[in-house]
């Protein structure tokens, strides 16, 4: 059984796009905290594969260190860039780059 605030944060995975990375902070400030990007964490860790949890990284673009290698082939099968086990760009969210033409 979840509470308001997990299932709110669970909504807000739920909703994200193949592409599109997002930081914990994204999640918990979509669920109405913004400074509980650790329950936003420790949600998805428990989460197993029942939400999209690759789809979100650290602020900076890091992978947290559980399953970086999953979660990097992941996103990178989402058209997501990546060095080092950190975002460079996305096609959708936080990392999300406009190029002008």
């Amino acid at each position: 059984m979840l509470t308001e605030f997990q299932q709110q944060m669970a909504d807000a995975v739920t909703k994200l796009r193949p592409g599109e990375v997002v930081s914990f902070a994204d999640i918990a400030a979509a669920a109405g905290r913004p400074r509980a990007s650790r329950a936003a964490g420790r949600m998805l860790f428990q989460s197993m594969d029942t939400l999209p949890w690759w789809r979100v990284v650290y602020s900076d673009g890091r992978l947290p260190p559980c399953n970086p290698s999953v979660q990097a082939e992941r996103l990178a099968d989402e058209g997501v860039q990546l060095n080092a086990f950190r975002v460079v760009e996305s096609p959708l969210g936080r990392f999300k780059t406009t190029k002008e033409n």
